[in-house]
């Protein structure tokens, strides 16, 4: 059975079908999903889902693109969301260099570093998002020896990966890797031993081939495990086994 370790079930791509999907999901081969949070509001109706449906965890966390909007008392409001049971992580946090409207740079990197203290702090691994921002997002990371977690939707070269690995993170792989002028992410995968890979949707963005362009959902995510066995050379059934464990090791989730 599959584990959807990052998907956005607060988004209103969903607001027509969403109890209807999610309560289908096990019926679709996913075992697990992790619905992840951006800011205060949306991280608290992740927790209302996980609430009620028992195959859905939560993450909460604030993006970067709302870095300067959760200023200046968001880690007073974000901690007791982090202590309930099915919290699951710290996330998504990061840095986003890739869009001009984002926040400033030292504005985004400053909640970054507050929110990697609070998991520091709460025992919890952090789900980063890290887009054209390797070299910051490394430097910052470094910072914490005893934080661990996971790079969500890799871009990364295998360097970098190397160095991730090394400090204790996993590398997440979403529907792109299915599509035609996927390279990078490819070669990674084929470099990394399978005991730190894990895979995810990013729903409702990233639909695998060959629904690239239509909403995506945790059903979907077969054709990330799928792909990942044809790298490594493995029947897709011990992809999808192995990711569904690294996950739930990571989350700290039993059966």
């Amino acid at each position: 059975m599959l584990f959807d370790t990052h998907a956005h079930y607060y988004s209103n791509a969903y607001n027509e079908d969403r109890e209807e999907l999610l309560t289908s999901l096990p019926t679709q081969g996913v075992k697990l999903a992790l619905t992840v949070g951006t800011n205060l509001y949306n991280s608290a109706y992740c927790i209302s889902l996980a609430e009620n449906f028992p195959h859905i965890y939560a993450a909460c966390g604030i993006h970067p693109h709302w870095a300067a909007a959760q200023l200046p008392s968001f880690i007073d409001k974000l901690s007791p969301m982090l202590d309930h049971p099915k919290v699951k992580a710290l996330g998504e946090i990061g840095l986003d260099y890739y869009y001009d409207d984002s926040p400033p740079r030292p504005v985004q990197q400053a909640v970054f570093r507050n929110q990697i203290e609070l998991a520091q702090q709460k025992k919890l691994p952090i789900i980063v998002h890290d887009r054209d921002a390797h070299h910051d997002t490394l430097r910052i990371l470094k910072e914490y020896p005893s934080v661990h977690g996971v790079v969500h939707c890799y871009s990364g070269s295998v360097e970098d990966a190397k160095t991730l690995i090394k400090q204790g993170y996993m590398l997440s792989f979403t529907g792109n890797i299915t599509f035609k002028n996927a390279r990078r992410a490819l070669e990674v995968i084929e470099f990394l031993p399978m005991e730190f890979i894990m895979i995810e949707t990013d729903a409702p963005y990233m639909a695998p081939t060959p629904y690239r362009g239509k909403r995506n959902h945790s059903g979907y995510v077969y054709y990330v495990a799928e792909k990942i066995a044809e790298l490594k050379n493995l029947p897709v059934e011990d992809v999808i086994a192995i990711t569904t464990e690294n996950g739930k090791r990571l989350f700290q989730i039993e059966d």
